[in-house]
């Protein structure tokens, strides 16, 4: 553990280390810049509130087990709580000079009730006690992005209802394929959250695991009730071994690994925004709200929101590479090299709630499809090409013929500069007999989305029935 304290008489109390706070076996204060190397208070004051619930929790449970009398646990919950109560007011603010917020509250306790404050520590160590305000922190966070990305996901099937008719390019290797429903397009990305929000939920359970009471890393000689603590917390369950529970910062992986995969799924709408707003594409109009202009060049606007989303999320991938690095050389049990999975977690989290509520806010109100720009988008290629294919495979034509055959009438439709929709029926038929009238509307991008009805497809009545299948798991939980 590290070493590092304050005398808080004096002026400048990180040049003044005294080592009051460890023990005894100091007998001279920390190097003023060692201190500051040392503190972590400049972020981990995040987790003052979740340090004085888990700090109240521990001093019941003091109380309840007997470890000490019931009025000095009554004294200790309302001490923590008027710290708490200062903490909002902006009244307690410490300084460098706590090096952490846990020895902060502590401290202030001290203050509050007088030596009473001293015994909160029993059969605790900070060891297991960052380990809990950690978890507890996060199974806040992760909550919320879970509402976060039930918004986006609300906002994505808003649009598709609006769009089930809506038609838009289909691409492979960003070339034109086979036109879709608009609304197929934006259920791909629900379906993409969806997962994001049932992944969370999963990680949810394994940060609800109580390390309370492991102590620095072999438990306490203290009769504690380690199950009441996870209770009054509720947390699901208890750390079985102690080394573990210290030690232990998988959940914080898993949970930036989702982290990461939601910010993929994000940047890769953003990317198609992007281009869809380009002069190229003009599939959307971006509206003031959510956009910017140049500074020199006045007829610009700018995709300022899937820009930024697509640049953080490699600020995503990066938290997480760097707490995998960390983590993969650790011998048990608890490191300072722990207190570095902190800025990433929280970096993480105000990353991903921020980016998800920008890219709401701009599909709900950023943003406006252009229909008729793209009807003349999928009016303008060969993407129906495999529907001729088909068209001839259903008349006993083998597709592999047809699928041949259909290539060529698309080299000579190019030399001639002719649309598929654009051949006379003689030259269809001189192509094969068994082209007949019926072939125009074959070929209609209408029929062409609406004819692939197959479950998961994009036809008009699947995407209704995706639509019924969404709107359901939003209203049921999954």
């Amino acid at each position: 553990m590290p070493h590092s304290a304050s005398n808080p008489s004096a002026s400048n109390p990180a040049e003044t280390n005294s080592p009051e706070t460890w023990s005894q076996r100091f007998e001279s204060a920390l190097h003023p810049a060692i201190a500051r190397f040392n503190a972590s208070i400049g972020f981990d004051i995040q987790l003052i509130e979740y340090d004085l619930t888990g700090s109240q929790a521990h001093a019941k449970m003091l109380a309840h087990t007997g470890i000490i009398p019931a009025d000095e646990g009554e004294q200790l919950v309302a001490g923590l709580e008027q710290i708490r109560q200062e903490y909002r007011a902006g009244h307690f603010t410490p300084g460098i000079e706590a090096e952490d917020v846990h020895f902060a509250v502590e401290r202030r306790l001290t203050e509050l009730v007088g030596d009473v404050g001293k015994k909160l520590h029993t059969a605790r160590s900070r060891n297991d006690q960052v380990g809990t305000d950690t978890r507890l922190y996060l199974r806040s966070q992760i909550q919320t992005i879970r509402q976060r990305l039930r918004e986006f996901q609300t906002v994505l099937l808003t649009l598709a209802e609006q769009n089930v008719e809506t038609l838009i390019p289909g691409y492979t290797h960003l070339q034109r394929a086979q036109p879709l429903s608009l609304a197929h397009h934006l259920l791909a990305y629900f379906e993409m959250a969806e997962r994001d929000w049932q992944r969370l939920g999963e990680i949810y359970q394994r940060v609800n695991v109580s390390p309370l009471g492991s102590g620095a890393l072999a438990g306490t000689t203290f009769p504690i009730d380690r199950h009441y603590t996870a209770e009054l917390l509720n947390f699901g369950g208890v750390y079985a071994n102690s080394l573990d529970g210290v030690s232990d910062r998988d959940f914080a992986i898993e949970f930036l690994c989702a982290s990461s995969l939601i910010m993929v799924h994000l940047s890769r709408l953003s990317e198609e925004v992007i281009l869809w707003a380009s002069e190229e594409f003009r599939f959307i109009t971006l509206k003031d709200s959510c956009s910017t202009g140049s500074s020199i060049m006045p007829q610009k606007k700018n995709p300022d929101v899937p820009e930024l989303v697509r640049g953080k999320t490699g600020r995503v991938f990066g938290h997480l590479q760097g707490l995998l690095v960390l983590m993969k050389g650790l011998p048990l049990a608890y490191n300072k090299d722990l207190q570095e999975d902190k800025e990433a977690l929280f970096d993480a989290v105000l990353t991903v709630q921020s980016c998800l509520e920008a890219m709401t806010i701009l599909l709900r109100e950023g943003m406006e499809f252009r229909r008729d720009r793209l009807l003349e988008a999928v009016s303008e290629d060969f993407s129906n090409a495999t529907d001729v294919a088909d068209y001839l495979a259903t008349k006993g034509v083998p597709f592999r013929e047809a699928y041949n055959l259909v290539g060529k009438v698309v080299k000579t439709s190019l030399a001639q500069d002719k649309l598929l929709k654009d051949l006379t029926l003689e030259e269809w038929q001189t192509l094969h007999p068994k082209f007949e009238a019926d072939i125009y509307d074959a070929i209609a991008p209408r029929q062409v989305v609406a004819a692939r009805n197959s479950y998961g497809g994009t036809g008009f009545d699947q995407v209704r029935q995706a639509l019924k299948s969404a709107q359901h798991r939003i209203l049921n939980g999954g």
